[in-house]
């Protein structure tokens, strides 16, 4: 079967419209003029990296005009502005993503190809913003996309990391982290303000003056902001993601000045600069270190300040305050937390409006509710940040002062609502007094904003009946819930060009902006030639993919086998183990019959491990091993294979979900706050094999559950399971099949010239399990077999998938973000476009 190119299927997309003669003849222009000046600036000879960047610096050229203009209007039309505060944004890349908002990627293609470029090539030269872990981070980046393309005033906030999430290598089936060195080579697509440098204070002291509250004698470090464009689609929006990087004081220190030794006092610096170097590389888990308080400090203070500026000064042209009182801050300003990081975001404008505003505290407070608003993305215990008093009373004392000031007043309220519940108090202070005293960052974002949400409506449930139930019981007005969504632009439109094309033919374009009218597809879900056409782009993805596994690996699968993939963190709550678990299982069934009919399957397993997370990367050894066991036994041949994916990302995901069958989400049942690789999936036409947990619940709702493969306990089982305790032993005893599994990983069957190296896997499933595997192994097995028999039936296959796709409409983030803005922000989402630069207003 020939296989078309990326670029071919891409322009066969309607959805890019006439490619005009004089736009390509532009295009050339501009890129030839791009080339030109890296040559003068450099050498004579243009390298691959030089077209890369002259073609990143074309593309800007379409949106610099277009950002300008959208500012312009923010500042002349004066709206309400939204601001997202993230520690985490995992963009990606840009190239194709702006191209593709921006209505010009067939332009470009034709204007590269007639110059003897291959797009492709460039595109592949450009380095991944890793600057998030995993799902927290892509949220943040949908969320950015689906806010410019609902033509939202709408704000990123963040922090520029000098190295991102860490490159993973697989060697000898081990993960090593080498450094995300993302900006080794520049990034185009940034923006630099030196003249929006702000000062952020850490240390120091408090003392009282008769103006009230001085924090003084600090140390200072500058916050450098570099400006990203975030076009929206095809309506001229261009909306920016602020990040922030620290820079020194330029005046040193001045005593190794008096004592001569400059050398010190420039080698100093770096412990200013050191604050965003580099992202904490743990997803859900709490790492109390001084640093990464000091990195969230540190963007809520330069964030809040940058606030409290254009707040001030909205009228365009003018740096000077036109606005001099705070009576209208939450008319004009909706700050969104993601998640509990920016937590600060709440003592720090308390103290800008007390401490340098001078408004009454009262009102103060009154207002940084109002302006405020919360997500939760975890019920996991370890991953709820609580930082120590003694060390925010250390590094910011102010802040820790009015914490226990908010705290005071709050417990004060809950006294008059249940005056004899002194637990009651325990659980709802803000401080944690039991052994070292801590500051509960999630109850102090709950007390201090207006609106909660979790991400899904089972998470946002489990929220009000467990760590926020003495809270909703308060407040059961404040408490929301916001479904995950992804952004169809990227996640279809970008990554599965031939499935976008083949949507457009049935039911139009509008499906980019509009994701419900997928519906529409539903009327073709029996439709054998649509079945057929559906297939082959899925085949045609397949081959995409297992070309570029065997390239990579060096391990050659079978294309007409099911892809059976899980990709996602490595943790123990996502149960990858269950998957290795059925790998194993399949494996020695094929082993005593080797001649038995089975479906075909090639199981991936992607993700990265935090680098102290010691079962999580024993996890990803074992998948290797097995893969190993696996993919060189001759009786297995192409029936079975076991994949691991090394490094995987954006980039990866994006050749990864569009050609999978079956999509793995399969944590334990209330564990899970969303997901959103689980919406990719379904969205790209792989059916989900899944818990009822997160956002799989909504999704089996809105497919039908006859179109998923459902297993497991449900949230009650799991929580009923865990009341009258839960003995591994039991299922291990009772399953023949479950105890060779688990008696293979424990002798070294998978690693003969290491016998004890995953004995501790054995013990973890059978004596520390928080996360129940063994509990749902049987479903687990039998949802397994079901998957496999509907797969032999193509045509009922391809009937569930054309049900799915049609059916994920709910599951954009445009979507998610319409219900934000009318819900918590107080804004109107708009499809208006804004004029074109060259048009007049």
């Amino acid at each position: 079967m020939s296989v078309q190119t990326d670029s071919e299927k891409r322009k066969q997309i309607s959805v890019r419209g006439i490619v005009a003669v004089e736009n390509v003849t532009e295009v050339k222009k501009a890129f030839n003029r791009h080339v030109h000046y890296t040559l003068v600036k450099d050498r004579n000879v243009a390298t691959p990296r030089d077209y890369y960047f002259a073609l990143a610096h074309t593309v800007k050229d379409h949106l610099v005009s277009r950002w300008i203009r959208t500012q312009q209007y923010y500042y002349e039309k004066d709206p309400k502005r939204v601001y997202y505060l993230s520690l985490e944004y995992y963009m990606g890349r840009s190239l194709q993503n702006t191209m593709i908002n921006l209505g010009i990627q067939g332009t470009v293609d034709e204007a590269l190809y007639q110059l003897g470029l291959d797009i492709e090539e460039l595109e592949e030269l450009e380095e991944d913003a890793g600057l998030g872990n995993g799902g927290l981070g892509r949220l943040a980046a949908c969320f950015l996309d689906s806010m410019a393309t609902l033509g939202l005033a709408a704000y990123g906030y963040g922090i520029r990391y000098e190295y991102g999430i860490f490159a993973q290598k697989i060697e000898n089936g081990e993960q090593h982290e080498e450094p995300d060195d993302w900006l080794r080579y520049g990034n185009p697509w940034e923006k630099a303000r030196p003249e929006f440098m702000l000062p952020v204070n850490f240390y120091g002291r408090v003392v009282d003056t008769p103006q009230g509250k001085k924090w003084i004698d600090t140390q200072v470090v500058f916050a450098m902001p570099y400006d990203n464009p975030i076009p929206g689609y095809n309506n001229n929006v261009v909306n920016s993601l602020r990040l922030w990087s620290a820079k020194s004081p330029i005046d040193f220190n001045l005593k190794f000045f008096n004592s001569g030794d400059y050398i010190q006092a420039v080698l100093d610096r770096n412990v200013a600069e050191n604050i965003t170097r580099v992202l904490y590389p743990n997803d859900n888990f709490f790492e109390g270190k001084e640093l990464r308080l000091r990195q969230e400090y540190f963007m809520c203070a330069a964030t809040l300040q940058d606030i409290i500026r254009r707040y001030k000064a909205s009228k365009f042209g003018s740096r000077e305050a036109v606005r001099t009182t705070f009576e209208s801050l939450p008319d004009k300003v909706a700050i969104q937390l993601n998640d509990t990081h920016p937590a600060l975001a709440i003592p720090e404008l308390l103290r800008i409006l007390v401490d340098i505003e001078n408004v009454p505290y009262d009102e103060a407070w009154k207002l940084v509710v109002k302006c405020c608003a919360y997500t939760n993305h975890t019920v996991l215990p370890e991953a709820l940040e609580r930082w120590p008093c003694s060390m925010l009373e250390n590094a910011l004392p102010r802040h820790m002062e009015l914490i226990y000031q908010i705290n005071f007043l709050h417990l004060q309220d809950v006294k008059k609502r249940w005056p004899e519940d002194l637990d009651r108090l325990r659980r709802m202070s803000l401080i944690e007094e039991e052994g070292e005293k801590r500051v509960n960052m999630a109850n102090l974002c709950v007390v201090g904003s207006h609106a909660v949400n979790g991400v899904a409506a089972i998470h946002s449930d489990i929220l009000k009946k467990t760590i926020f139930r003495d809270f909703y019981e308060m407040w059961p007005d404040k408490f929301q819930n916001k479904t995950n969504g992804i952004t169809p632009r990227r996640w279809l439109l970008l990554c599965n060009p031939g499935l976008s094309d083949l949507i457009c033919d049935k039911i139009g374009e509008d499906w980019t902006v509009h994701l419900d009218k997928l519906q529409g597809l539903k009327r073709w879900a029996k439709d054998p030639a649509f079945q057929r056409a559906i297939m082959k782009v899925k085949q045609e993805n397949k081959l995409r993919l297992a070309a570029l596994i065997e390239r990579d690996t060096g391990v050659k699968i079978n294309p007409a086998s099911m892809f059976d993939v899980q990709v996602k963190r490595i943790h123990e709550y996502k149960r990858q183990l269950l998957t290795i678990l059925h790998v194993i299982t399949l494996y020695n069934r094929i082993k005593r019959d080797p001649s038995a009919v089975v479906t075909p399957r090639t199981v991936m397993i992607g993700g990265k491990a935090a680098p102290g997370y010691y079962v999580a990367k024993q996890i990803i050894a074992l998948a290797c091993a097995v893969g190993n066991t696996v993919n060189n036994d001759p009786d297995v041949g192409d029936k079975l294979k076991l994949i691991y994916l090394e490094n995987y990302r954006v980039t990866l995901a994006e050749r990864i979900i569009p050609a999978a069958d079956l999509s793995e989400q399969v944590s334990t049942a209330g564990t899970e706050a969303s997901g959103t690789g689980n919406m990719k999936f379904m969205l790209n036409g792989a059916l989900t094999i899944g818990t009822m947990d997160g956002a799989n619940v909504e999704m089996a709702e809105e497919a039908g559950e006859e179109n998923f493969f459902i297993f497991g306990m449900r949230v009650d089982d799991v929580e009923a399971l865990q009341k009258r305790g839960y003995n591994a032993y039991e299922y291990y005893e009772r399953n023949p099949e479950l105890r060779q599994c688990i008696e293979q990983i424990r002798s070294g069957f998978f690693s003969p010239g290491e016998p004890g190296r995953f004995a501790n896997i054995a013990d973890v499933l059978l004596q520390y399990d928080r996360f129940l595997h063994l509990a749902d192994f049987d479903s687990y097995i039998e949802a397994q077999e079901k998957v496999s028999e509907v797969y032999q039936d193509q045509a009922k296959w391809a009937e569930m998938v054309i049900e799915n796709i049609a059916s994920s409409g709910k599951f954009s983030s445009d979507r998610t973000i319409s219900e934000y803005a009318r819900e918590i922000w107080g804004v109107e989402p708009t499809w208006e476009k804004l004029p074109a630069p060259h048009e007049t207003v």
